[in-house]
């Protein structure tokens, strides 16, 4: 399938929206699925190819972002280790699971939909007094998070960056650090979910990975040093919705 899809896809056109995707979602710490799974769909890949993938280039993407947001100071553990410890078990049975197609299309329309306004809508957080999230509410959330982004490969970041910024529990550059490992320990467990039922990763993989890399590694410097550019956040939020309406029409 990888071979049939390369033959009708521009090599240099890919190559491009995955780099992009990667340099604009490591900016902000998340991993770049959604990202991944708009480029997917847009191509008309089919679902159980896009999830392996986008789990994959989300190991790699949130843990060059971690390693960048961390070395600047930004990782908080009072937060990820209580989301983490609830929702990698989470994880780990949403990528088990097979969600049916019709359900997986209107789950991923709604996650980019979401992406996308997490990307534009902007909020002056680090000028409001934080609050002291309760133990119970982030294990909660971990393990909503968790599951569903398991079930539909993503690495949950599109859900949890605002929502630690909208309830007060993280200031913008600190929910980007505690997001990127949240991502990875998310796609890990995702993987091996997967890959737990006897299911491989498309070869396809092997292209795209160095120039996520790259980009990844761009956009991580660029975002964990200063805030990212509006403009380029609002032309990845208009590659999600119109991903999103691909898959809600087909």
């Amino acid at each position: 399938m990888p071979s049939e899809i390369l033959s009708n896809i521009p090599t240099f056109a890919l190559g491009v929206a995955f780099f992009l995707a990667a340099a604009l979602y490591a900016s902000v710490g998340h991993g770049g699925a959604s990202g991944y799974l708009a480029v997917m769909g847009l191509y008309g890949m089919a679902p159980d190819e896009m999830k392996p993938i986008a789990l994959t280039l989300n190991i790699a993407v949130s843990l060059v972002a971690l390693v960048a947001f961390a070395r600047a100071g930004h990782f908080q553990g009072h937060l990820f280790w209580p989301l983490a410890a609830a929702s990698v078990p989470a994880a780990f049975i949403g990528g088990w699971l097979q969600s049916p197609e019709p359900i997986f299309k209107l789950i991923l329309a709604a996650a980019l939909i979401f992406g996308a306004w997490r990307l534009t809508f902007r909020q002056k957080i680090d000028e409001n007094p934080l609050r002291k999230p309760d133990l119970i509410a982030l294990l909660i959330l971990g393990a909503v998070i968790g599951f569903l982004s398991g079930l539909i490969g993503i690495g949950g970041g599109i859900f949890l960056t605002p929502l630690l910024i909208l309830f007060h529990w993280s200031s913008t550059k600190p929910a980007a650090a505690v997001s990127a490992a949240f991502i990875f320990a998310n796609s890990c467990s995702g993987i091996i979910g997967f890959m737990a039922k006897g299911n491989t990763i498309p070869s396809l993989i092997w292209l795209v990975l160095p120039i996520v890399l790259t980009g990844a590694w761009l956009g991580s410097r660029w975002g964990s040093q200063r805030a990212p550019v509006p403009a380029l956040q609002f032309s990845l939020a208009a590659v999600l919705v119109v991903a999103a309406a691909k898959f809600v029409i087909n």
